[in-house]
């Protein structure tokens, strides 16, 4: 199979749409979250999405054979909450390795159906790394500046078991994505470096950002440029931003990543803002023209969708795309 960094020279690479999004058709109540296995489990499990790879595997593998068919090149795990961290909500910190494995080999088989279909057009799975509930930069509490609800190395040991299970269950790149405070980012990809050494092995490395107001910083208060600059130290694929901002507020701060980075640049936005009912209202079509955007400009390497998006919208961007040549890497000084 041909290597994903020379894929990415020829041509832009389209990334899967929102799975959360695609869940809520499914209209799952709390039986069908708990399943047959967790019929007894005391607390409640509705809304426990990456639970879903356990108890409904078939839907799961379902959205991710409609994300390739509708022209992604890249599916990500549905493990956004796969941590620890994050499983504590739910009281299942203790299958958390389980989860990520079994996400990751749903969608790598699906994967490989799709490419041994299509052998030109080799498909990725990405291991879904999300943020966690908790930061490591800020103080959940108004009164004491200084506290912190969670320690750099508490993240670094629940990122390492995410990233374990990921790499076992199949996942041929990681993708630390949705990034409010790059303090987690950088216990999540220091994780990572320290598995690669372990295991001796190179694993390409997704870093995604999320701008979350019109100031055009991150949570934790960094622009662009100074987002890049602060995980520039780690041999990464591509950095870029999603979620937080339709796809048009998004362009001049992919113009920033474009500009000084050396990596590929990726971008996955909502479909729009969300509306007084928090639903995103941009139809396949609005949003591919945003994109074109995107591509006219020679800003991205790789795109794709987050919250409010479907298959139907990423059919419409792989459409737009394809005409395009992906960004040239510059040579910075």
């Amino acid at each position: 199979m041909k290597d994903i960094k020379e894929i990415l020279k020829e041509r832009i690479l389209v990334l899967d749409g929102a799975m959360g999004t695609m869940l809520q058709r499914y209209k799952f109540q709390e039986e069908d979250f708990r399943g047959e296995r967790f019929k007894e489990w005391e607390h409640p499990l509705q809304g426990n999405n990456d639970l879903l790879s356990l108890t409904q595997p078939e839907a799961i593998a379902d959205v991710h054979r409609k994300y390739f068919a509708a022209g992604a090149d890249i599916v990500e795990t549905n493990t956004f909450s796969g941590t620890t961290i994050a499983m504590a909500d739910y009281h299942m910190e203790d299958l958390v390795y389980e989860l990520n494995y079994e996400s990751a080999r749903i969608a790598k088989k699906v994967a490989d159906e799709f490419t041994k279909k299509e052998p030109n057009k080799p498909r990725f799975v990405a291991g879904s790394i999300g943020p966690t509930n908790k930061t490591a930069s800020m103080s959940p509490d108004v009164n004491d500046p200084g506290y912190r609800a969670i320690s750099f190395d508490e993240l670094r040991i629940a990122y390492k078991l995410q990233v374990e299970a990921l790499l076992d269950g199949g996942s041929d790149l990681l993708l630390v994505e949705t990034i409010f405070d790059t303090l987690n980012a950088k216990a999540a990809l220091f994780a990572i470096e320290e598995v690669k050494e372990e295991r001796n092995i190179d694993v390409p490395i997704m870093v995604s950002g999320t701008i979350t107001d019109a100031s055009g910083r991150t949570l934790s208060g960094q622009t662009a440029e100074a987002f890049l600059i602060s995980i520039s130290h780690i041999p990464i694929l591509s950095v870029g931003f999603n979620c937080a901002l339709g796809a048009s507020q998004l362009v001049p701060h992919l113009e920033v990543l474009a500009t000084k980075s050396e990596h590929a640049v990726s971008a996955h936005p909502n479909a729009g803002l969300p509306n007084a009912f928090g639903e995103y209202d941009e139809t396949p079509d609005q949003m591919a023209e945003q994109i074109r955007e995107y591509v006219e400009k020679g800003l991205v390497n790789i795109v794709g969708g987050c919250c409010g998006t479907t298959p139907e919208h990423i059919t419409a961007i792989a459409k737009v795309v394809k005409d395009f040549k992906p960004r040239q890497f510059p040579v910075l000084q």
